[in-house]
């Protein structure tokens, strides 16, 4: 098997740790597994920036990553109440 990039890797491990649900001992729903997947994903959004430059183009880029963010974890949220 080939080695994930650290994000690839987060979602995997966000998929797997959630994939047992043990409260009634069977494998979880595909919606837990896929919003713990875009939970994941949305995390990658909270990295820091990689620019320290304050520019009209930076802060626009930063809060479109903000709004993306915030519309996976909508749909994270959506997913769980399934």
């Amino acid at each position: 098997m080939t080695n994930l990039s650290p994000a690839a890797q987060a979602v995997l491990d966000a998929a797997a740790d959630v994939y047992w649900d043990w409260s009634d001992m069977s494998p979880a729903s595909s919606s837990i597994i896929a919003a713990a997947a875009l939970r994941a994903v949305a995390s990658q959004f909270d990295r820091p920036n990689r620019s320290d430059a304050h520019t009209l183009w930076n802060e626009g880029f930063q809060h479109a990553q903000r709004i993306y963010r915030a519309e996976l974890l909508n749909i994270a949220d959506e997913l769980e109440t399934q």
